[in-house]
């Protein structure tokens, strides 16, 4: 017949389990010592500057076909003039890299702040 087969080798390579069943999982370290309420913090301040944000891009932007609305260059001729396509095709992406340029900036410091330990709020 055939060979025998022999039995496969286990290597445990971690702790051994103490006697008594069931571990308890220890709590994770905080990554902000010495204070549970900063990570809080940020969110918080995180919250606002994208809130505020959203604000300034919805706005104006919400506004834009109310504004070209109310313009006296819907009666014209068919060409499209050029201040339409200056304040549809132009105008917004200035506003719009400047919203974005602050906002990568806040939320930089907020962060930096928070893992500073630093509780003051800058405007």
């Amino acid at each position: 017949m055939g060979a025998e087969s022999v039995p496969r080798r286990e290597v445990v390579t971690g702790r051994p389990r103490p006697a008594g069943g069931t571990t308890t999982p220890r709590p994770a370290p905080s990554p902000y010592p010495g204070s549970e309420v900063l990570p809080e913090k940020l969110i918080r301040r995180q919250l606002k500057a994208a809130l505020i944000t959203t604000a300034l891009l919805a706005l104006p932007l919400g506004l834009l076909p109310v504004l070209l609305r109310i313009l006296p260059l819907a009666h014209a001729a068919p060409r499209v003039p050029l201040a339409v396509w200056l304040v549809l095709g132009v105008a917004p992406y200035p506003a719009l890299l400047a919203i974005g340029v602050w906002y990568v900036r806040r939320a930089e410091r907020n962060e930096t702040d928070t893992a500073a330990g630093a509780p003051a709020e800058h405007p």
